[in-house]
């Protein structure tokens, strides 16, 4: 029944689907209450539901006292599920920790990306006649470049870039997704003092502050972008132009409180609450 392959129940193994063989021994595995539980990749077949039943399971295991040990590219689940994680290359120990430090690493050299990138040579650079790209990075409040982030502190999100050819309304524009690929929130300059006048020649560098306790945990990737509104006309772009970690410490004033588990969502903002008494 965990497995959702019921009626086939009748049906001789070897006429089985990869992915109804790997439900199957997933299932069985699972409910055989061993002492470890190894789970090698088993979240690359199944619809999104089945996969996050999995997970819950490995979770239900590890609240028990077993031990899992859990074998996944799929790193949002890695960091949801597990405290401690081994990134293990060619049999060899490439970094070993908290889950999301080692995660960060990882990505940090798959992706060959960090918490700033620089384009020096102007024929490389994303842009058109209008406008250039020279730099995109994340910042502290300080104006410090950095790749990881406290959840409690703010990120300074920069953009620095070349008008070449003046009279044109600019909006410089960041959008931010997560390592599944889906877009957290896209931020567009609309409120600065540049957003409704047209630009001159020069160079400009332009900021967005994303507040402290608004992110999740977890690896962001920044797309940078300048646009005309109106008529629209995309000017550059530059696709995963940097990443940036974000880490929640347990330590306290964050919005997890005293809570020790996972806490789902790419957004985790501080809300004020009010609670009525009525006697």
């Amino acid at each position: 029944a965990f497995s959702e392959i019921e009626k086939f129940i009748d049906t001789p193994v070897k006429h089985y689907s990869s992915g109804m063989y790997m439900r199957l021994a997933f299932s069985v595995a699972a409910h055989l209450e061993p002492e470890i539980l190894i789970v090698d990749e088993v979240l690359a077949v199944g619809d999104a539901a089945f996969q996050r039943k999995c997970l819950g399971k490995m979770q239900d295991v590890g609240r028990t006292g077993r031990t899992v040990i859990f074998i996944s590219h799929h790193l949002p689940s890695v960091t949801r599920i597990c405290r401690r994680a081994l990134w293990l290359e060619n049999g060899t120990v490439r970094a070993a920790g908290a889950a999301p430090e080692v995660v960060n690493e990882y990505v940090k050299a798959e992706t060959n990306l960090d918490g700033e990138r620089v384009w020096n040579r102007a024929e490389i650079a994303p842009g058109s006649e209008t406008v250039r790209l020279r730099r995109v990075r994340a910042a502290t409040d300080r104006g410090q470049t950095a790749p990881s982030f406290d959840i409690r502190r703010p990120v300074m999100l920069e953009m620095q870039y070349e008008v070449l050819r003046a009279g044109k309304i600019l909006t410089p524009t960041f959008h931010i997704y997560n390592e599944e690929g889906i877009c957290v929130f896209v931020s567009n300059d609309v409120r600065g003092e540049w957003s409704t006048r047209p630009r001159d020649k020069g160079v400009y560098t332009s900021r967005a502050r994303i507040p402290a306790n608004f992110m999740a945990e977890g690896t962001f990737f920044v797309t940078a972008a300048v646009f005309t509104a109106a008529p629209f006309e995309e000017h550059l772009r530059a696709a995963d132009a940097i990443r940036f970690q974000i880490s929640d410490s347990f330590e306290g004033g964050a919005a997890r409180g005293d809570f020790g588990g996972r806490m789902l969502g790419a957004v985790r903002p501080l809300l004020d609450w009010q609670t009525d008494f009525d006697e």
